[in-house]
């Protein structure tokens, strides 16, 4: 659900994660599982203990690639062509925006 109108563009991108939630109800279902789902269990409360610890940054920076990979861009990262294609599948995002997630991406690369 967004709050912008369709064609309102925004300058603000949030990170909105809810693996730590997760982690801590798989956790407690961990705490009273049968013998056999305690190994599936651990290793669902591993990844997503793991996802809760990767910052902000670097899930900007993953979801930069993945949305530039979908709109079939295949190009440097750090060229304004980048910045283009990334708006161009995401045009709520202002160039303040778009610049500030290609920063983070770059900050954070693969």
């Amino acid at each position: 659900m967004s709050i912008l109108k369709p064609s309102e563009k925004s300058d603000v991108v949030l990170v909105i994660r809810e693996a730590g939630p997760i982690a801590a109800a798989l956790r407690a279902a961990l705490d009273g599982a049968a013998p056999e789902e305690r190994a599936g269990l651990e290793r669902a409360v591993a990844l997503a203990e793991a996802a809760a610890g990767v910052s902000d940054d670097r899930v900007r920076a993953d979801w930069v690639r993945a949305r530039l990979a979908e709109a079939g861009y295949d190009g440097e990262i750090d060229s304004v062509r980048a910045v283009r294609a990334l708006r161009q599948a995401e045009p709520r995002l202002t160039l303040l925006a778009a610049v500030q997630l290609q920063k983070a991406a770059l900050a954070h690369p693969e």
